[in-house]
């Protein structure tokens, strides 16, 4: 089967992760990816440690399968020499903040009047416009300041750090993925491309939809760590085991909660009434024994119970194992192999070997002349 974007050209300015992730689905797909990178020291992840090969294991496994040139875009005459990639590229994906493009004369408007067919994309933190589409931030900030870290809250009542960066994927890479490939398809339409401003902080309401709608149907905004999904009810909770193992329950659903309720010996009808208490009391019950026990006891039984794994003890479940999502390997040269980042392109869809992530200014000769 061909890949579905073979034959794309995407030109990538952007680095560290939200743009290099999208650019990663897109050459997993089958697109042409030239990172355009400054010289000498080209995207900074590949400084980061630890190193995998000739640089950082984190930029390897975003950046695998794409083409480098190295080129210095604060000088007009190096800028130029772009110009025929430019021209003949679908997709551009940029990650400045608002005006740096246009300061460099690489601008939507500006490429757009050389190559009408293309499509722009530009991830930002707040977007193109508005009060804050200048000011510094990380993912930290854009979750905070969506109201997504005030909803879960610790033992002492206080926001906890994510554990994933959800601006930097959900809001970042994967919406400008979805948007390239919608503008793909209506630029086989119209003929023609778009600018696609793709904010992060944006994109985070979209996963409080059920807060949204609490709050505009009925005034009932989400209460720190005291909604269905956020740590008020013992129906959906963490719970600590006698060896300190943890128990991620979830049985919301009254059947679910029948079987739990059942195995772990609480009438359902003394868990009633008051959530905390009923939390407190479900607690009490996981913490006489060790995690084993629990997992036997729940074990053919319907109750939306897990334990929590480590990372390391994951990786080696047998289900996703046998599902083949870490058989892609990466080559490091001296270093080894080990295996590619896992990414939400279907098997169908992606090639069986990708090369591994490109040398600084790998691709300067064959796409620029360089000598």
């Amino acid at each position: 089967m061909m890949q579905p974007l073979h034959g794309i050209t995407v030109l990538d300015f952007s680095t560290l992760l939200p743009g290099p992730l999208a650019t990663l689905l897109l050459a997993e797909a089958g697109a042409e990816v030239i990172k355009i990178e400054r010289p000498g020291n080209g995207d900074e992840m590949r400084s980061y440690t630890p190193k995998f090969g000739q640089d950082s294991v984190n930029f390897a496994l975003l950046n695998r399968a794409k083409k480098s040139i190295a080129i210095d875009l604060k000088s007009a005459s190096e800028r130029a020499r772009l110009e025929d990639l430019v021209r003949n590229a679908d997709v551009i994906v940029e990650q400045f903040r608002p005006g740096v493009m246009k300061r460099l004369g690489l601008d939507y408007e500006t490429v757009a009047s050389i190559n009408p067919r293309i499509i722009y994309c530009s991830i930002t933190g707040y977007g193109q416009t508005g009060p804050k589409a200048q000011v510094a931030a990380h993912d930290l900030n854009y979750v905070a300041d969506s109201g997504m870290l005030a909803l879960s809250t610790g033992a002492d009542g206080a926001p906890v750090l994510p554990a994933a960066l959800v601006a930097d994927i959900g809001g970042g890479a994967y919406p400008a993925v979805m948007n390239i490939l919608l503008a793909l398809q209506a630029r086989a339409q119209s003929g023609t491309g778009c600018h696609l401003d793709i904010a992060m902080a944006d994109n985070l309401f979209t996963f409080m939809y059920w807060g949204l709608g609490n709050g505009y149907s009925a005034g009932q905004w989400p209460q720190r760590g005291k909604e269905l999904v956020t740590g008020g009810t013992p129906r959906y909770q963490i719970y600590r085991t006698s060896d300190n193992r943890y128990l991620a329950a979830a049985p919301l659903e009254d059947k679910f909660w029948s079987n739990f309720t059942e195995i772990i010996g609480i009438p359902q009808q003394e868990l009633a009434g008051d959530d905390e208490k009923a939390i407190a009391r479900v607690a009490a019950v996981i913490a006489q024994h060790p995690a084993s026990y629990w997992l036997e006891k729940f074990q053919g039984r319907e109750v939306c119970t897990s334990l929590v794994a480590d990372l390391e003890d994951a990786v080696a479940d047998p289900h996703f194992i046998e599902r083949g999502l870490f058989t892609q390997t990466l080559e490091g040269g001296e270093t080894g192999s080990i295996p590619a980042l896992p990414v939400p392109v279907c098997a169908a869809f992606r090639k069986s070997h990708m090369a591994g992530a490109p040398g600084l200014g790998d691709s300067n000769a064959a796409l620029l002349g360089d000598q």
